[in-house]
């Protein structure tokens, strides 16, 4: 009878263990996650294109939707070392990202938060809000930790498919079953609708 005993504690005290283990590892990817979003902003406010690039996964997409689909390192880097980024940085800016919901579902994960774009105006003094945008994320597990498959960026501007970026999704299953995969092209069918297209060439960081 206490072998049965012994038995049956074990295979608890394994379980429990087994169900530590899945807690801090969704623990440690929810921080990872966090920080590699925490990470954009310093980026690029500080022009550091490749440091940006490398949030994302080689063919990754940032799509600030109505403006522009930035498609791999090469075109993230190139937005950061553009004129009109540098211009901007140059006369004082600041990208304030909020930490993001995430949803996390083995080695996929999806959330959704804000995007700050503020401002220097040197005539008032003061900073100002210039942007406010709903983001929504998908992100990979890869060799090298989380990176960025997909962000999309869209301005909370009153337009109802922006702010539908924000709603709760029923389950994290459901968005990342049909997730394609960090080596593959996301497309753009995550555009949710239009936006004023900018004057060519003034491309800058959302």
């Amino acid at each position: 009878m206490n072998e049965v005993n012994e038995i049956n504690e074990i295979d608890e005290l394994r379980s429990a263990v087994e169900e530590l283990t899945a807690k801090v590892r969704a623990l440690e990817d929810q921080a990872e996650i966090a920080q590699l979003v925490a990470r954009y902003g310093p980026a690029v406010d500080s022009g550091s294109g490749e440091a940006a690039a490398e949030l994302w996964t080689r063919d990754g997409v940032f799509d600030v939707v109505g403006h522009f689909t930035m498609r791999g390192h090469e075109d993230i880097s190139g937005m950061v070392q553009g004129s009109g980024h540098q211009h901007l940085i140059r006369n004082g800016a600041a990208h304030v990202l909020t930490v993001p919901h995430i949803q996390i579902d083995g080695d996929r994960a999806t959330g959704r938060g804000y995007a700050l774009n503020i401002r220097w105006d040197p005539e008032a003094d003061r900073f100002r809000v210039a942007r406010v945008s709903a983001n929504t994320w998908r992100w990979a597990r890869t060799a090298d930790g989380w990176r960025v498959v997909e962000r999309v960026n869209a301005n909370l501007d009153g337009t109802a498919a922006h702010r539908e970026l924000l709603a709760p999704t029923a389950d994290s299953a459901s968005a990342s079953d049909s997730d394609p995969g960090p080596d593959s092209d996301p497309g753009s069918d995550s555009n949710p609708g239009p936006f004023p297209v900018p004057v060519p060439g003034s491309k800058e960081a959302k």
